[in-house]
């Protein structure tokens, strides 16, 4: 028996050895002789049966439309979509700054650039932070795994900004980590708790988002697993529900009693409300004002989500670019420009976006995924090449038990201070040593029909000097 595995091995080897001859000697010839095969097929086989049919197919179809059909087919189920719309969106790269070199004159490198806000103004309590950049809600459980949550919650302490807490759970961690804490109040029976509410430095009230507007859900148990559960209040096989409405029956009064109910327990800090982005957005805004908000978080079209059906993505809204210009224009025309804060989201991923949608009036800007793949950086390498990326930040992530929470927040901490040093130096190319300084005036479009829709200056056009915000 010890004789025929010793046959049986050395001809196995022997075999091998050959194939590899083969190869070395060979390999030009093989090669060109599975290219001229190949060759022929594609060349000869009529379209029908041709695999290059799949060329103009995906042409027709669009390949992330081939896709989703197919997974339509493949389940008979809603799709849920992560990361928001992928349609090309009017954005603001035809925008640009306008450099001080004549009179005047740049800003020197070695000047401090004030580039905080207040959001709130008019609130008892406003919230004042040190940047204009804050981070979005992105929930708890819902979305991200508690170790993305306590990163992203201690790089907004450290550069003086603050988070949000989305519609999940909120971690006692994560309370104590963060400097600055904006609870979003969602259609959820969690997070309602007043000792949580009391500690929040501004309330969120969610009415809708750019991804998903004011549709609710459910998760199932699978979905939404681990101390998530526990901090939700869910029981092991209860769905976590996001519902449509505060209240049953549900009018502005009813939102009006709510912001003075909050703003009683908080002891007066800012109380707005999020929206998505949509056509009637001067209506909606007067609605806002009639029921008391101190600031008003828009989200454009563009913005991004855990999971959202298609349709909503795609098909609802308007784009960011559209959606902070009508907004400032009508706050500006109800005379509440500085009395109400603007804040922006949504397709925002460079500092030259948030710098640009600040000219175009808004207070703030919410940042999301531009910090999601950020806060994870190179950990995304535990889960490529045969998971997507983001496996390791959210929170039935395959590889989010390898997230490493101090390198995510220096991750992050690093981004957050590179992008604002970016901004500064902007404002000084433009003479500006305040962010409060920075408006219209100072952008220009090489795009016509931009540069008119936005009330600013064609680039083709001789400059005839400041603009009028219209």
């Amino acid at each position: 028996m010890s004789n025929l595995l010793f046959y049986f091995t050395f001809a196995m080897i022997a075999v091998i050895f050959v194939f590899i001859l083969v190869m070395l000697i060979g390999w030009r010839w093989i090669i060109k002789q599975i290219v001229k095969k190949t060759g022929k097929i594609i060349l000869t086989d009529s379209y029908q049966e041709n695999i290059i049919e799949l060329m103009p197919g995906i042409r027709h179809m669009g390949f992330q439309n081939v896709l989703e059909n197919s997974l339509r087919a493949q389940t008979g189920d809603l799709l849920h979509r992560p990361l928001g719309s992928s349609k090309k969106w009017p954005h603001l790269d035809p925008i640009t700054f306008i450099p001080a070199q004549t009179t005047p004159f740049p800003i020197d490198g070695k000047e401090e650039v004030d580039v905080s806000i207040t959001i709130g103004p008019k609130a008892k309590k406003p919230l004042k932070i040190k940047i204009p950049l804050m981070i979005s809600g992105m929930a708890y459980g819902i979305a991200l795994s508690e170790q993305v949550r306590l990163a992203l919650a201690g790089a907004a302490k450290n550069v003086g900004t603050a988070i949000n807490s989305g519609e999940g759970g909120i971690l006692p961690e994560e309370l104590d980590t963060a400097g600055k804490y904006i609870l979003q109040f969602s259609k959820t029976e969690w997070s309602k708790e007043e000792e949580l509410i009391q500690r929040a430095d501004m309330i969120e009230i969610k009415l809708g988002q750019g991804a998903l507007f004011g549709m609710g859900g459910k998760i199932s148990p699978k979905n939404l697993t681990g101390r998530a559960r526990e901090i939700m209040g869910l029981k092991e096989n209860e769905d976590g529900v996001i519902y449509e409405h505060f209240f049953e029956n549900q009018t502005l009064a009813d939102l009006k009693e709510l912001v003075l109910e909050l703003r009683d327990i908080t002891g007066g800090v800012p109380i707005g409300v999020k929206i998505g982005a949509g056509g009637k957005i001067e209506e909606d805004i007067d609605h806002l004002i009639e029921i008391g908000v101190d600031y008003i978080a828009i989200d454009g079209g563009q913005a991004a989500t855990h999971g959202a059906p298609p349709i909503l993505s795609d098909d609802f809204g308007i784009p960011s670019l559209h959606a902070v210009v009508r907004a400032a224009n009508h706050l500006e025309k109800r005379n509440m420009k500085g009395q109400i804060s603007l804040i922006i989201s949504g397709g925002l991923l460079v500092p030259g976006h948030f710098l640009k949608v600040l000219a175009l009036g808004a207070d703030a800007v919410y940042l999301g995924s531009s910090l999601l793949f950020t806060v994870a950086h190179s950990q995304t390498l535990k889960a490529l090449p045969f998971e997507p990326p983001t496996q390791i930040v959210w929170n039935q992530g395959k590889f989010k038990d390898k997230f490493n929470v101090d390198e995510g927040v220096k991750a992050a901490e690093k981004f957050l201070t590179a992008s604002v040093e970016e901004m500064k130096i902007a404002l000084r190319a433009m003479g500006k040593r305040s962010l409060q300084e920075l408006s219209k005036n100072d952008i220009v479009s090489y795009d016509e029909l931009t540069a008119k829709m936005i009330g600013i200056p064609f680039s083709f056009e001789p400059w005839k000097g400041k603009q009028e915000n219209k």
